[in-house]
This record gives structure tokens, C-alpha cells and sequence, in this order.
């Protein structure tokens, strides 16, 4: 499996948590600075993948066009999102297809890590609309990692991948991540006035549920290897096995930033 290529994980991708719905109706109020009707906003989600915060937007009656690069996953977000205010196109971070001027609002939902910064900021700044009034249009980041506390077993299995893949190095928003997206987001002089967000987010899931959403990480699985990552899964499978329900601790986050 090649690191950043989701073809194959894609139809596991379903199993992963959704983002919370509290901390996007404070987003949308934020960013939306002349006050439109939220269904009167451009919302362009880019690398939508199958769909899971662009169900979540469009639930709130947004309309969105769905932005994504993998094949797969753009057709299993279609499918999700089948009968709701949205449109899909195939497109990425650096070159979104999508019309200048064009957007209210772009949003980026773990995924933002994957682009190339010099050249995805720029685009943005493209698609959104000019400010008019003294109105903003914001980029923003959002990303949903666990939140790990050391006593759980969510503690136990990270430290055994550890052990597993000693080498391992993470490139979603994890604990592992440092990245100071702030600075990141304000580095080409597109951006500027970045504010931050986040709130806790809880998700209960089966034990099968809970394992296909392991299935769909991509990062750890191109690193480990077949044999490894199979070690990984009866780890996993194992710790978990006297378990009927699995409640998942999340911490939702978001970075945003205004077009200057």
C-alpha cells in the first residue's frame, strides 16, 4: 500500500467518527460574516473524501461542492451523500477545478495535512469570494484525532504499535502531530487573523466497526508492512475482545483563517 494513496481503504472509510455538529454551527457562524441564510453559502469541502463531514454540512443546509482526488472514495461519498445539497467533482488541494471566486466558506477535514501548502493556500484564496463590507471568507482546517488518556486501552494500543512499528511516523493530526497549522496557515500572505477552535466529541462503536475503522488508516498500514499490520489488527482484536460497545474519545480541532 503507497502512504497517501486511499484507493484501498476507501470502503472502510464508513466506520470512521463523524466531526460535531456543535462545533460547526460556531464555525459556520464565525466565518459567515455577512450573515447569509446558511443555505445561501458556497461551501466548497476539499479532499471530501467518502463523505463524512460533508453529510454533517450538508445536515445543517449547507450547500456543498464536494471536492476529491481518489476515485474510490469520491464514489462512496456519492453514495453517502446521495439526495442531499451536494455536488462532487474530482479535483484536489492544488488544482480544486473549481470556478475563481466561487466560495463562501473552504473547509479541509483531515486532510489538509496532505497537501502542499504553497500551492493549496493559494488555490483557496482563488475559489473564495472577495471580502466586501469589511466581510471575511475563511479557509479552514479541521481535524478529529482521539484523545488519548493514559489509563485506556485506546493508551495501551497505541503504545503497542509503537512497539510493533518502533519507526513509525504519523502524518494525521494525532498527539504525534506539531505542526503549528496557525503560522502554516498565514505562511504565503494569503491568510491572515487565524483563530482556533476545538471541543471534546464522543462516538460509540461495535468491535466491528471499531476495527474497520482501524482498517482504514492509511499512514500506519503503508509503513508496517502486510505482516506487521496484521500483527496490528490481532493486537487490536485482542485487547478488545471482552468489550460489547467501545465509546471513542475525540478532540475536535479546527484552525481557520481569513482571505486578505
Amino acid at each position: 500500500m503507497k502512504q497517501g494513496d486511499f484507493t484501498e481503504v476507501a470502503k472502510h472509510y464508513h466506520n470512521r467518527p463523524a466531526y460535531s455538529e456543535m462545533l460547526l454551527e460556531k464555525l459556520i457562524a464565525c466565518v459567515n460574516d455577512e450573515k447569509k441564510p446558511i443555505k445561501d453559502l458556497n461551501i466548497v469541502e476539499v479532499g471530501a473524501g467518502t463523505g463524512k463531514l460533508t453529510q454533517v454540512l450538508a445536515g445543517l443546509g449547507c450547500n456543498v461542492l464536494a471536492i476529491e482526488p481518489n476515485d474510490n472514495m469520491r464514489q462512496e461519498g456519492i453514495k453517502a451523500t446521495e439526495g442531499m445539497n451536494v455536488k462532487w467533482q474530482k479535483g484536489s488541494g492544488e488544482q480544486t477545478g473549481v470556478d475563481s471566486h466561487y466560495a463562501d466558506w473552504v473547509i479541509m477535514a483531515s486532510s489538509f495535512h496532505w497537501t502542499d501548502p504553497k500551492k493549496s493556500l493559494p488555490e483557496f484564496a482563488r475559489i473564495l469570494k472577495n471580502t466586501s463590507g469589511g466581510g471575511g471568507k475563511y479557509f479552514t482546517a479541521i481535524w478529529n484525532p482521539r484523545n488519548i488518556q493514559e489509563d485506556s486501552i485506546f493508551f495501551e494500543i497505541e503504545n503497542e504499535i509503537k512497539r510493533i512499528v518502533p519507526e513509525l511516523e504519523r502524518v494525521s493530526s494525532g498527539s504525534q502531530n506539531v505542526k503549528k497549522w496557525e503560522e502554516i496557515l498565514i505562511s504565503t500572505g494569503d491568510f491572515k487573523d487565524c483563530f482556533f477552535m476545538e471541543c471534546d466529541y464522543y462516538e460509540t462503536m461495535d468491535k466491528e466497526r471499531y476495527l474497520g475503522a482501524w482498517h482504514s488508516v492509511n499512514d500506519i498500514q503503508a509503513q508496517a508492512g502486510k505482516a506487521r499490520w496484521q500483527e496490528i489488527l490481532t493486537m487490536i482484536s485482542s485487547k478488545i475482545s471482552s468489550l460489547s460497545v467501545i465509546q471513542i474519545p475525540y478532540k475536535i480541532r479546527a484552525w481557520s483563517a481569513r482571505k486578505v
